[in-house]
């Protein structure tokens, strides 16, 4: 049987995980295996599985250990189908594995559209005559999207039967699981035929090595990349992967970007041997085989040498000391690019096949594209944008750089139907503009101008104006993802946006306000939804500030009022920024023009911070009477793992305990104080 659909991969390891400890429990079934297709899912698997129930699953690092659960009472083990074949088929393991031969194991295939086609499938079905197979894919092999190797052509269901369970793409769209994607085509190619005149070919009509790896279009693409990234990415608030036709190809990209000035951080990973050589240079690659070899050691020395060197880049940028010398150092490399792409700290991760399945990063929001992906390759890899994260994150962003529509298209009509475009992907930019534009209307109905705001003085207007301005943003938000996008073709004006923003924030402070001093009165928009993420603008923090700071000390008088005027312009203009305004002018006021030298603003910068951190917490432990060391802990707690602290552990800083309804007051306005104290001084 098999179950599939696209789903986030958290939630398809939480329903298998949930089927493997039913499956354990039921007393005719001697082991549960759940079997990934490369070392790196083993690691993730196994990570998740204990993240659901702690010490859960013993993870096996090697053969001769994976034999060894099989022999004694583990009931359920997490292994790659690399380990598990070596298990049945060499000699030095046959002996103990005789044994299992007639248990009756279940098998769980992780992505089995891909690690289920080559012969190690059929190895272990002959091997355990007793075995019963489960296999989980968001991508299924049908006749249409199957490829032909040494055993014919096969699809999912003979390997597997009927499904089991389905969800498709539709589904997940349709239940808010997942988000659309924008697909973009960028790059027509020109070339002088015989009559001297220039015709645009399609790129796929000049399908060729010398083309597509040229210096000059490759060189073209990567300052595309340069030029639009931050928009793509929202001020790099997001991450992206650059997916490429082969090795080869993935080494000019790397050079060339290494060749250009830019503030982007680049990553690469790529396996140095013959898996992931594209020999017809059309980047078409297969990925349908069983994984078996992805183990082995390889002999590419060129590839090996680039990448080994490509490591030691990254070595430089993160102080790290990883390399190819052994599995564990460069599979401990896997790791560590995988955990700095899910914390934003790469910008774009350039690979050839390697995390464009089984990689799960909300943050990631682009894939650039330069390889001719179809089918269940081409869903695997866009879907590594499309998870949910925030209001900010409206999409997944695909920016190809070859024709890939027809492609997208086949591969959407095979894994949903022929209708599902519309709901799969998103609109033209043309009709986002209209939709901006109609919320425009709607906006100047409430407040015909940016004044008006201030005359709103009920609280249901007050709410139809935030209603209709963060529609506006909505909209603002997923333009600016165009690379098309450009103000004048709206109905508003950049700087009439930036004025309304400012009107809207400011109802926000209000609001935030009248919460932290714990009113008894109750407001409508108290529980209102601010949207805050959407309102960010490129790179602005108080590392932006300083630089205006020492611009404003070195001009002169004249100038330094208008100097003054811009940077309270930028601070009321940025949400995170707002909380720091009283301060940067209280820094501005009364120690900025003592600094003698402007490259010292950044030290005394930093000394009066630290002394008003101290203050402000003092202050609130002051205030409140609350226990100074209960109060860091949360705080500590609250910057470790990113979640606001519990009701409980607020009323434990107290130091006299409060009745029932007393804390039903308190605790709301002690929180407030300590989310913003986090806010203000934290969040730089």
């Amino acid at each position: 049987m098999v179950i599939f659909g696209i789903r986030q991969e958290v939630e398809r390891h939480l329903t298998s995980f949930k089927a493997s400890q039913i499956l354990m429990k039921i007393p005719s079934v001697h082991k549960v295996v759940f079997v990934v297709d490369r070392k790196d899912l083993d690691f993730q698997t196994t990570k998740e599985f204990n993240s659901f129930s702690d010490g859960s699953v013993d993870g096996t690092d090697n053969t001769k250990a994976l034999v060894r659960q099989f022999a004694d009472d583990t009931k359920l083990i997490v292994t790659t189908i690399q380990k598990l074949n070596a298990a049945i088929s060499k000699k030095k393991y046959l002996s103990q594995m005789q044994e299992m031969k007639d248990k009756h194991i279940v098998f769980i295939f992780d992505e089995c559209h891909r690690s289920q086609f080559g012969d190690t499938h059929l190895s272990i079905t002959k091997f355990f005559t007793n075995n019963q197979m489960i296999g989980f894919t968001g991508t299924p092999i049908f006749d249409k999207n199957a490829t032909k190797n040494l055993l014919g052509k096969r699809t999912t269901k003979e390997l597997f039967d009927e499904s089991l369970h389905k969800y498709v793409i539709t589904d997940a769209i349709n239940d808010e699981n997942v988000l659309k994607f924008s697909v973009e085509y960028i790059g027509r190619y020109k070339e002088k035929a015989e009559s001297k005149t220039n015709i645009d070919i399609d790129v796929e009509a000049i399908n060729t090595k010398e083309l597509l790896e040229s210096p000059d279009r490759i060189d073209k693409i990567r300052d595309y990349i340069i030029a639009n990234h931050s928009r793509k990415t929202h001020a790099k608030e997001f991450t992206a992967m650059f997916c490429v036709g082969g090795i080869e190809m993935l080494i000019k990209y790397y050079e060339s970007f290494k060749s250009k000035d830019h503030n982007l951080k680049i990553a690469t990973i790529f396996s140095y041997g013959t898996n992931e050589e594209d020999k017809d240079a059309n980047g078409i690659i297969v990925i349908d085989g069983d994984g078996s070899d992805m183990d082995e050691e390889h002999t590419n020395t060129h590839s090996r040498e680039k990448l080994d060197a490509y490591i030691e880049d990254y070595n430089k940028m993160f102080g790290t000391a990883f390399s190819t010398k052994d599995s564990k150092s460069f599979y401990n490399y896997y790791n560590d690019i995988s955990k700095k792409v899910k914390n934003k700290e790469i910008d774009i991760l350039l690979v050839v096949n390697m995390f464009l399945t089984g990689f799960d990063s909300p943050r990631l929001n682009t894939l650039y594209v330069d390889k001719n992906l179809k089918y269940h390759g081409l869903i695997q890899a866009f879907s590594r944008t499309n998870r949910i994260l925030n209001e900010q994150k409206s999409q997944g962003n695909i920016i190809c750089f070859r024709n890939l529509k027809s492609n997208t298209d086949d591969a959407i009509a095979l894994f949903s139907n022929k209708e599902a475009k519309e709901v799969i992907l998103m609109k033209p930019y043309e009709e986002y503009v209209e939709k901006f534009n109609d919320a425009f209307v709607e906006l100047i109905h409430i407040a015909p101008s940016v004044n008006k705001v201030d005359e709103l003085s009920s609280e249901d207007d007050k709410l139809k104006f935030i209603t209709a301005f963060r529609a506006l943003m909505r909209f603002k938000n997923i333009l600016n993802g165009f690379s098309d996008f450009k103000w004048s073709d709206l109905s508003m004006s950049a700087q009439m946006f930036e004025d309304y923003k400012s009107k809207y924030l400011d109802m926000y402070e209000k609001v935030k306000h009248e919460r932290g001093k714990g009113s008894e009165k109750v407001s409508i928009l108290e529980d209102v939804d601010f949207e805050l993420e959407l309102i960010h603008k490129d790179e602005i923090n108080v590392a932006y500030i300083l630089k205006l700071l020492a611009r404003y000390k070195d001009a002169s008088k004249e100038e330094q009022e208008k100097q003054k005027q811009n940077i309270m312009n930028v601070i009321n203009g940025d949400a995170s920024l707002r909380s720091k305004r009283e301060l940067i002018e209280k820094f501005i006021n009364e120690n900025l023009m003592g600094i003698k030298d402007s490259n010292l603003i950044d030290d005394a910068f930093e000394t009066f911070w630290d002394a008003e951190k101290i203050k402000a917490f003092d202050q609130i432990c002051e205030d409140e009477k609350l226990h100074k060391e209960k109060v860091k802990e949360v705080v500590e707690t609250y910057l470790y793992d990113e979640r606001k602290p519990l009701n409980d552990e607020i009323a434990n800083t107290l130091q006299i305990k409060p009745k029932l309804l007393e804390r039903r007051k308190i605790v709301p306005r002690i929180l407030e104080k300590i989310l913003g104290f986090v806010d203000t001084f934290y969040n730089l």
